[in-house]
């Protein structure tokens, strides 16, 4: 950063730089400096980072380079440059050993590091050295930043908290290269500078002050128009020709790379061989140029020297840098394509790196003999384990396009740019195998990629298809075959195909033993239990335990066939609240460590409805306020539904009618657009038949359920709460509306699949059902047992809210057995729970029955709080079986209420009854909907 600047002088530019540092003071926030080459982007860039310095930020700086680009880390490399290793010796065991591998400074060769969890890494570096010190990462031309650097780059800065600015150049134009934009969390705080051409003015102070003398006006104008204003262009104009004496009549230079060609012209032979081999390294050093040309310090020091002196180079200690990239990418395009070829053969022999010595071994070849295309696989594969998979998908290719194009290196590096997230480049790379003639185990291990990426973005029937397809391309290759069915299995549960899942999984689970892969077994017996609970057939603990020993928690597999996972969804799914929250967090925790956003998404979608169910609703928005910042990163359908799912259901809970009403419309719209009916598809509908029933708008709620009852119907046995959660609400709602014959079954399905599995949700909502079914039909003394029997399945079930519903149905038929007290001490307990949970619609459903237990109050013209409750229904057009199911009373009683009522208020017909009740029950409604906020 010793470089000084003459072009830092307009105003509007330093006003920018200013305030780009007044806001990373204060949090996140990005500059990015763009332009054409030449004109200026390198000089602002160094007075900003200058200013920055002087502000009292620490400045971590990377100035990638054209040749740099194929190097992996190599900007991250030298952003910490300077940092000790110490700053990260608190990290968990695999960041402290990306760090590491990053930085070049792991003593283990055989040392390997995932991308994301490099990502993790160095965004917890940045944010320590953040707490301490405000910062700016600086990068001059973002556009030549190595692939591996830029997507842990561009990870980190989404993510950034704290005062942390971005500053960054951007080339512009045709020649510059297409650098990823910078994308912060909020969109707002990246501000761009575009750089204008300078004024005469203004060019001429810079042209001057570097040339140490002032420029007539005359030539001042004639260089101000052949270079356009552009900084660069003018000074090597200036420095080209004698421009104060020369005549309008002497050609100049009409472009930059002419101008850049024809000062390079002027140097020696030995000088631009010298300057090739800089142009062809990453990072020139002394040392490499002195091997590279096979000559001695002396005669290496007087070529550098002629090319410093003629304003080419610069020389930073050992290091060697072009003065301006332009100047190096003159070089290497004005060589011969011979002569490129001779130097990246004589570096393929010096450098160490095999992925150096790879790609210039590639770069030495026209095409490629089995060395070199064995250099660049096992170049591939390092990079990979650096946790650069970018990198190791282009050398990859490097060697399809030097002749070999093998389906296996396809596949290989197909796999490299998805873990990348180059999702449609994999996706072209695997579909040219399918196409093309291909033996069947390459045509088969295609598909099972492009079937596993479906099901990962949400499409479980495209999925389906897929895999169907890869099973019968694998044939007698048992590897394979389990490796396909484990995910085809998965995805047919999704697609509510249980049948085919449990055909698929139990052939996996053979298969898996038979060929002895301990991993592939673990995944297969995980998800054999994962289809039995969803067909009813229980949990099959002795499988998963197996499945959990067999394990290889290190290995790279995706969320969805986790053995983990899988395990913590059956435990919640099985009442087993606690111990799965447990895991679940164990579960965050790793993924954190990692980076993997996946598993994060996984978490989201088990631990959020966990802690639903638990009643923690403001833990389950945090996760909901997560994964949404999530899927934005991520993009794709699957990441978007999470948190409008959950966002729903917390809105119903929490009695904001419009809101849940809109998060279950959005998560609908998604699962519709991204074909998954079953496993994420019954949730917003859940929470919208549980939203009606809240409301009291029973034939509303049945009739968004009924499609999902029915498919109860037809598989009785399979009512595990991941499969049927929206049971219980469309029980109640049956019943409430006359239809319990219809509800029967249901009920008695739940309670007698409760008793073989010994499932305590299934009990507990069960006994509360078959209650509301016999007090409908009038035996309140075995409807107030099976309350009774429910309230026992409730104290080993940690769902609070589903204990206070069924605590303020007790209270009612202890109301209308007349145990007035006894009923008052059980609904006050619900209430207590529903006002502690915030779940206003059934704070005021469990006040409205305390108000019916207290004898003799008073309200409207007289009415007592149950005949006000009579008059509201029956005002509302409820017909007297209606008014009797919802108020838990006989048709009789409703009838004897309606006679007093009409007595009271000197009234003959419901009509005259609508029009004296319509003001009271709008003030009721009115003040309801305030204090239980229905609004946006």
């Amino acid at each position: 950063m010793a470089e000084t600047t003459t072009r830092f002088t307009h105003r509007t530019e330093i006003v920018e730089v200013s305030d780009f540092l007044a806001r990373a003071s204060k949090g996140p926030c990005a500059l990015v400096i763009e332009g054409d080459a030449g004109i200026g982007k390198t000089t602002l860039w160094l007075a900003a980072c200058e200013r920055a310095e002087s502000n009292g930020f620490r400045v971590l700086s990377a100035r990638p380079a054209a040749a740099e680009a194929v190097m992996a880390f190599a900007a991250l490399a030298d952003l910490l440059a300077g940092i000790e290793s110490g700053v990260w010796a608190h990290l968990p065991g695999p960041q402290r050993l990306a760090m590491d591998v990053i930085t070049l400074r792991s003593t283990d060769d055989s040392a390997a590091a995932d991308q994301r969890t490099a990502s993790a890494a160095f965004l917890a570096v940045i944010e320590g050295l953040a707490a301490r010190q405000k910062l700016i990462l600086a990068i001059d031309d973002l556009q030549w930043l190595d692939s591996s650097s830029a997507a842990v780059f561009a990870f980190a800065v989404r993510r950034l908290s704290g005062p942390v600015g971005v500053m960054a150049t951007v080339r512009t134009g045709p020649s510059g290269n297409e650098a990823a934009p910078l994308e912060l969390a909020r969109p707002d705080a990246t501000r761009r500078i575009r750089l204008a051409p300078l004024k005469l003015g203004a060019l001429h102070d810079v042209v001057s002050q570097r040339l140490g003398r002032s420029i007539p006006r005359p030539a001042m104008v004639r260089l101000h128009e052949v270079s356009g204003g552009n900084p660069f262009y003018a000074l090597e104009l200036a420095r080209a020709v004698e421009i104060d004496t020369a005549t309008a009549d002497i050609p100049l230079p009409a472009t930059l790379a002419e101008l850049v060609r024809a000062r390079l012209a002027a140097l020696s032979a030995d000088v631009k061989e010298m300057l090739l081999a800089a142009a062809c390294l990453g990072k020139p050093t002394v040392e490499l140029l002195a091997a590279a040309l096979a000559i001695g310090p002396d005669a290496l020091s007087r070529l550098l020297e002629e090319a410093e002196s003629a304003g080419i180079i610069v020389l930073e200690g050992h290091q060697v840098r072009f003065s301006h990239p332009l100047l190096g990418n003159g070089v290497y395009t004005g060589a011969t394509p011979a002569d490129r070829r001779g130097m990246h053969r004589r570096l393929a022999d010096i450098v160490t790196e095999p992925e150096l010595h790879a790609r210039h071994l590639a770069l030495a070849a026209t095409h490629g003999d089995a060395a070199t295309l064995g250099s660049l696989d096992t170049a591939a594969e390092l990079a990979r384990a650096r946790g650069a998979p970018l990198a190791g998908a282009e050398l990859l290719e490097l060697a399809m396009r030097l002749g070999g194009d093998t389906p296996d290196r396809r596949i290989r590096a197909a796999v490299h740019h998805y873990n990348a997230g180059g999702t449609a480049r994999a996706r072209a790379l695997l579909i040219h195998i399918i196409e093309q003639p291909a033996p069947k185990a390459s045509r088969a291990a295609a598909l099972r990629l492009l079937g596993l990426w479906s099901l990962l973005d949400g499409s479980s029937r495209e999925a389906v298809k897929l895999l169907n397809e890869a099973i019968d391309e694998a044939g007698d290759d048992l590897v394979l075959r389990a490796q396909i069915l484990v995910p085809l299995a998965h995805a047919q549960v999704n697609d509510r195909q249980l049948d085919d899942a449990a055909g698929s999984i139990a052939d996996a689970v053979q298969t898996a033993e038979r060929i002895r892969q301990p991993q592939l077994l673990s995944q297969a017996l995980a998800m054999h239990a994962l289809v039995s609970f969803f067909l009813g057939e229980g949990l099959d603990e002795p499988a998963l335990q197996r499945a959990l020993e067999l394990e290889d928690r290190e290995a790279p597999i995706t969320a969805h066939l986790d053995t983990t996972v899988q395990h913590a969804a059956l435990m919640a799914g099985s009442g087993r609240l606690d111990e799965a929250r447990e895991e679940l967090q164990a579960y965050r925790r790793r993924a954190i460590e990692r980076g993997d956003e996946s598993e994060l998404l996984m978490f989201a979608f088990h631990g959020g409805l966990n802690e639903i169910w638990r009643g923690n609703f403001s833990d389950c928005a945090v996760i909901a306020e997560d994964v949404m910042q999530r899927a934005t990163q991520l993009g794709g359908d699957l990441p978007r539904v999470l948190a409008p799912m959950l966002q729903s259901a917390l809105a119903a809970y929490a009695g904001k009618e419009i809101e849940a009403r809109r998060h279950a419309a959005e998560a609908l719209a998604i699962c519709h657009r991204c074909d998954s009916p079953f496993l994420v598809t019954v949730w917003p509908i859940t929470t919208l038949g549980f939203l009606e029933v809240s409301l009291g708008n029973y034939k509303a709620a049945l009739d968004t359920l009924e499609p999902w009852v029915r498919a109860v119907e037809e598989a009785p046995r399979a009512t595990e709460i991941f499969v049927a959660p929206f049971l219980p609400d469309a029980i109640e709602a049956k019943i409430q509306l006359g239809q319990g014959r219809e509800a029967q079954p249901l009920i008695d399905a739940l309670e007698r699949n409760g008793r073989r599995l010994n499932r305590a949700w299934m009990l507990a909502l069960g006994a509360r059902g078959r209650a509301m079914l016999l007090a409908a039909q009038g035996d309140l003394v075995a409807a107030s047992s099976a309350a009774e029997r429910a309230m026992l399945e409730h104290d080993r079930l940690p769902m609070p809210f589903e204990r206070a519903r069924t605590l303020l149905l007790l209270g009612q038929l202890q109301r209308r057995q007349r145990k007035k007290d006894t009923s008052v001490t059980t609904v006050r307990e619900a209430l207590n729970l529903f006002e502690k949970l915030d779940t206003p619609f059934w704070v005021d459903r469990a006040r409205a029955e305390l108000e019916r237990s207290s004898v003799g109050r008073k309200r409207g013209a007289g009415l007592t709080s149950s005949e006000q409750r009579v008059a509201e229904l029956a005002a509302s057009g409820m017909t007297t079986r209606e008014v009797a199911a919802t108020l838990f009373i006989s048709p009789k009683t409703v009838e004897v209420n309606l006679t007093r009522i009409y007595r009271k208020l000197g009234i003959r017909s419901r009509a005259e009854l609508g029009q004296r009740v319509k003001l009271d029950v709008n003030r009721e409604v009115i003040s309801r909907e305030g204090g239980l906020q229905r609004r946006e």
